[in-house]
């Protein structure tokens, strides 16, 4: 809906955006042919997360923590293991790194094939949303169910159930998949894989805006392999620093129009970047040769800086999720304890992971019995709130001629680039225009 303004001004309302996780709204300023002001508002209310883990046991955070979220609920359960072992001092073996690896493969599988196919693709083909696209491209979608199927298949096998997985632990597992149960889910993962391959050549031919972000880019890099449940952090101008010194970086700042924190890197006014864009353009040398020969098929160099282009890099993601699922399960041999004792000890922990969405950073500080007297969660959405807007100011000032329905299709689908994960509901904001 949208009106004039008595002063030659314009405000266009749209009441839901769909095809996002949350609920905020976006507000746009023009005035004499200029964007002067572009805010992402979300005034989804805050659940107080940090607060409520104050006073709770050591070995509760990734049970609690996983609930954020129902698209990445490995990621908060990862980040937080990985805090509280290292408040800890404790160090579990490789065992039970590869198979938090592979439940994590099991996560980004299923949120980037959410993401790629049901939520992102009608923006390039066309449509509303993915039903209205099933009528004309029933083989996309139904490829798209069976790449997510997979994903949610590995999660339940090693995780004990899809959504919320409730066989994590700190210190490891609960009990470890057998050889036999990973090996049942090989033939989906292969076909899935080969899938994958395919929707990668599916979107490297959508039609995208011809734009480069100058921002600095931020993601987590290990010694072998693409990154996904562990690493230390680089970033694209040659920053490189240990995860226990993220806090000593990354500053996080409140912003009357969100309820969400923005985030900045060493004191830097810029935006910074995190998620699919940054992890390729600082690993792309790491990703496994099938991925590797995808990316490459897809016209895709060393780095990508072009948003519109992350659903590729998306799903290149996917490929390789799918390859080292099935590297680790065809490597896998019974008889690894599931888990290491932590005993509680007073100290602060950090631990990071690579969410679907970008670097997710926990920390905690333990008293002697193991309770926590402080913790702080930094998602990759709030990281990106920043350069969201700054795409969107630059955007939108390019865009100024389209009528209101043609840029309120842009405006979404340029959010929909970073698959902003609000909270766990699957509708976004309003969004008002107000041309002067």
């Amino acid at each position: 809906m949208s009106h004039k303004l008595t002063d030659g001004g314009r405000v266009m309302h749209v009441g839901t955006l769909a095809r996002v996780e949350g609920e905020g709204a976006m507000h746009i300023e023009y005035r004499d042919g200029q964007v002067t002001d572009v805010q992402l508002r979300i005034y989804e209310p805050p659940r107080f997360y940090e607060a409520f883990l104050r006073g709770r046991a050591h070995t509760e955070p990734p049970d609690i923590t996983a609930r954020i979220c129902g698209i990445c609920p490995v990621a908060y359960q990862m980040s937080a293991c990985w805090a509280i072992e290292d408040a800890c001092g404790v160090d579990v073996p490789e065992e039970i790194l590869l198979m938090r690896r592979l439940l994590y493969c099991g996560e980004w599988i299923e949120s980037h094939a959410l993401h790629v196919v049901l939520l992102h693709a009608p923006d390039f083909l066309g449509y509303d949303g993915a039903v209205e696209m099933a009528a004309d491209h029933p083989d996309v979608v139904e490829r798209g169910l069976r790449m997510k199927k997979a994903g949610n298949d590995l999660m339940d096998t090693v995780g004990g159930r899809s959504v919320h997985p409730v066989n994590v632990r700190v210190g490891g597992f609960y009990r470890m998949p057998t050889r036999l149960e990973l090996r049942a889910l090989r033939p989906r993962l292969e076909r899935a894989r080969d899938e994958a391959v395919q929707t990668v050549a599916l979107v490297a031919g959508f039609d995208v805006p011809d734009y480069e972000q100058p921002y600095e880019y931020l993601a987590l890099r290990t010694g072998t392999g693409y990154p996904i449940e562990s690493g230390s952090v680089v970033t694209s101008s040659g920053g490189a620093f240990a995860v226990r010194d993220f806090p000593r970086h990354i500053e996080e700042l409140h912003v009357e129009h969100s309820n969400a924190l923005h985030a900045r890197l060493d004191g830097s006014p810029n935006p910074y970047v995190v998620g699919p864009l940054a992890r390729y353009s600082l690993n792309s040398d790491q990703l496994s040769p099938v991925a590797t020969d995808a990316a490459r098929s897809a016209g895709l160099g060393p780095t990508c800086r072009n948003p519109f282009r992350s659903i590729v890099v998306r799903a290149v993601e996917l490929v390789e999720a799918y390859s080292e699922a099935l590297r680790i399960i065809d490597g896998w041999t019974d008889g690894a304890a599931p888990s290491v004792a932590v005993p509680p000890r007073a100290g602060e922990g950090f631990g990071a992971s690579e969410a679907p969405r970008g670097v997710l950073f926990h920390r905690y500080v333990l008293d002697g019995t193991g309770l926590i007297r402080d913790a702080q969660i930094v998602p990759p959405t709030s990281q990106n709130q920043p350069s969201i807007e700054a795409d969107l100011r630059t955007m939108v000032q390019s865009w100024s001629e389209l009528d209101d329905h043609a840029l309120q299709h842009r405006c979404e689908q340029a959010i929909r680039n970073y698959d902003p994960c609000i909270s766990c509901a699957t509708h976004f904001l309003d969004l008002t225009v107000d041309r002067g």
